[in-house]
């Protein structure tokens, strides 16, 4: 074997193992999904095998693991103090079988970033999701008992190959962001069937907040990429503000429409603000480090039975369905102002990227930054149980501090199309 095909080979393991890690952090091998039917031993397998496959790999790149570590301190600071949290904990226990996903989740997000190029991360994640979306239709029609909710409140709405309709909802809108940021050197035929299959399996799990910030989202891409104001600080402004309107938005219209029409839906967005209540006044009993990593709605816990009771219906939420509040809880304020530190540091650079680049898998990091910020206003999709969401935002945050591989190539398609322009303007 040469030397060419056997650096070909690695490369296709690399990207094999990548769809299975992406698969894995997507939940479709959780409990309510394709672990209903998976023998345990199985999960376990591709548990250990994609956490201790991640060390492997990071600790083979040691140099690069160092240098991306020094580029992304405050992210990494995030990390620690939530691994960590266990050492305060309200139920260590808890937060520290937390703390092994919080790290399987950062040694993947490492390796992930480090070996390939944004183009592939938005190809390879647009794969994954694909899959999934197919899996996802053959089970709800063949295998309804790990597709379609059944003999529950939301009986009919699927939730493919993941735990609930609305995760499944969420997943569908990382699918059709990033078919829509695909290169342009991929099929357009693949490009827009991918999102209209997303949008019509979004419809089908009937998440109303995952349509509404997946619409509002291209909405605004499509805005940018038509209106370009580079190098001002009113591009920022405008972003802050658009990010603002769409988290406002999607607050109101995911739960004011249904209670419009007349379809009954009561006026605490379903029953979040009596919950979110009870959390912001436990807050300000330990208000800098929080109570540990998973702890406030720990099962047994007593300020999940709080929250519950705040409901008046007995039923005891597994996390406050939001994910900055459920974020401040587990790491304090110390931990919410790093996490929106980085997050508004990256904002910045992602809208820097849109702007000086005409590639469209450059809209991604903005697209999906956004999105992260206003799927997190219902939903608790941040740092904590392994989920794709935050290894996605670990992976865009560490390629947006890649200076050398992403500018570089941004400014040199930006420097090509200037000179086409001029060479354009000099003929006429």
């Amino acid at each position: 074997m040469n030397q060419k095909i056997f650096n070909q080979l690695i490369r296709l393991l690399e990207k094999g193992f990548i769809v299975l890690g992406l698969t894995f952090f997507s939940g479709a091998f959780g409990g309510y999904s394709l672990g209903l039917v998976l023998p345990r031993i199985v999960i376990s397998f591709l548990t250990f095998f994609v956490f201790g496959t991640s060390i492997f790999l990071t600790l083979i790149l040691w140099k690069n693991t160092l240098f991306i570590i020094s580029r992304n301190l405050v992210l990494f600071l995030l990390i620690a103090l939530a691994y960590f949290s266990f050492l305060w904990s309200h139920a260590p226990d808890v937060s520290l079988s937390i703390s092994r996903d919080i790290l399987m989740m950062s040694f993947f997000g490492l390796y992930f970033a480090a070996r390939f190029s944004l183009k592939e991360v938005v190809e390879l994640v647009a794969f994954t999701l694909f899959l999934g979306a197919i899996v996802s239709t053959v089970c709800a029609i063949g295998v309804p008992k790990i597709g379609v909710h059944i003999g529950d409140v939301h009986a009919g709405a699927w939730k493919g190959i993941y735990n609930y309709k609305n995760q499944f909802g969420s997943i569908m809108n990382i699918m059709c962001l990033t078919f829509f940021a695909l290169p342009k050197d991929n099929s357009k035929i693949y490009k827009y069937f991918g999102m209209s299959f997303a949008i019509f399996l979004m419809l089908l799990s009937t998440s109303i907040t995952s349509l509404l910030i997946c619409l509002f989202l291209i909405s605004i891409i499509l805005f940018y990429k038509n209106y370009r104001w580079e190098g001002r600080i009113s591009v920022i402004l405008l972003n802050i503000g658009i990010l603002i309107i769409g988290c406002c938005t999607v607050l109101l219209l995911s739960y004011w429409v249904e209670l419009l029409t007349g379809l009954g839906r009561d006026t605490t967005l379903t029953g979040r603000t009596p919950i979110w209540g009870v959390m912001i006044s436990r807050l300000m009993e330990k208000p800098f480090f929080g109570y540990g990593c998973g702890a406030f709605f720990a099962p047994k816990s007593p300020y999940g039975f709080e929250a519950g009771q705040a409901l008046k219906t007995g039923w005891i939420p597994p996390s406050g369905h939001n994910g900055f509040l459920d974020l401040a809880l587990d790491v304090g304020l110390i931990g919410l102002i790093l996490f929106l530190t980085i997050y508004f540091t990256n904002l910045t650079s992602a809208l820097k990227r849109a702007y000086a680049a005409y590639n469209s898998e450059y809209f991604f990091p903005l697209a999906y930054l956004i999105f992260l910020a206003m799927n997190n206003i219902t939903e608790s999709l941040l740092l904590g149980f392994n989920n794709i969401h935050w290894t996605l935002f670990l992976t865009v945050c560490i390629l947006l501090n890649q200076k050398e591989s992403i500018t570089a190539e941004a400014d040199s398609e930006t420097s090509y199309l200037s000179n086409q322009r001029r060479l354009s303007i000099n003929q006429n």
